[in-house]
């Protein structure tokens, strides 16, 4: 044991001298400090990067041989932090740290932007019949539901059950409250077709705000509370000393665990 953590320290401070641009690698950890909000938005920035779409079978087998060599304590000369970055990054956005399987690639976090921006604008759409409306709302929240389920927490089994019955019942409160509020909108007569035409813009914001809001939305019904940051990705542990005095002030815990996905 004590040989594998002399190894294992002596190739950190040799990743370390060999780039002076990157933080020192930290296995499991965030590259930005996270006492910060530059350094939380910079995380955030690393975990919806749409660059790590496009990696290849090849080139993720090399990210995660690496960091298993730095794990080990057999990793070779001349590997520098920001590689070792990268690679982090690279295993972190396409395989699910509890299964370790791949996460499919429209309901990775990396994948949200380039996925769910069709979406929005679908959502956003002027003159929308009622069977549009239906449609996008349903589809923005399978989609949410999809990625919600992808990015879970598989060490705390929840059924099948339980992510239906949110995913229904935040179904159903979108479409409920998008086709009421147009409804509203078309027999109000009191509006002008401009100003009616401007409200029903804002419509989805509403009804997509409020499928969330209840305690069965399409989230994961335990998504990742207690989960220690270095065993799943989407999950993040916090000093609350580090916190706003507010936010500290709420809770007796030492520490807080959150979600950096969603």
């Amino acid at each position: 044991m004590a040989d594998t953590a002399t190894t294992t320290s002596a190739a950190a401070a040799s990743a370390a001298s060999s780039s002076s641009d990157a933080p020192p690698f930290q296995l499991g950890k965030p590259r930005f400090q996270q006492t910060s909000f530059y350094g939380r938005f910079r995380h955030f920035l690393d975990i919806i990067d749409p660059r790590t779409l496009f990696v290849t079978e090849r080139r993720l087998r090399e990210a995660v041989q690496l960091l298993e060599d730095y794990k080990h304590g057999t990793l070779r000369p001349g590997v520098t932090n920001e590689q070792l970055w990268s690679a982090q990054k690279i295993k972190q956005a396409i395989l699910h740290p509890d299964t370790n399987e791949k996460i499919f690639m429209p309901f990775r976090m990396s994948g949200y932007i380039p996925f769910g921006t069709p979406i929005v604008v679908g959502l956003l759409m002027p003159n929308q019949t009622l069977a549009s409306t239906v449609f996008w709302q349903w589809l923005n929240q399978s989609h949410n539901a999809c990625v919600n389920y992808a990015n879970r927490n598989a060490t705390k089994p929840s059924p099948v059950s339980k992510f239906i019955q949110g995913y229904l019942g935040a179904v159903i409160s979108a479409v409920s409250i998008a086709v009421g509020l147009n409804v509203l909108v078309q027999k109000a007569n009191k509006f002008t077709p401009a100003t009616r035409l401007l409200i029903q813009r804002f419509v989805p914001f509403p009804a997509v705000g409020s499928a969330g809001d209840g305690p069965d939305e399409s989230g994961p019904p335990d998504a990742h509370p207690g989960a220690p940051s270095d065993r799943h990705v989407h999950a993040g542990e916090i000093e609350t000393s580090q916190l706003e005095p507010e936010i500290a002030r709420a809770t007796s815990s030492r520490t807080v665990v959150y979600n950096k996905g969603l």
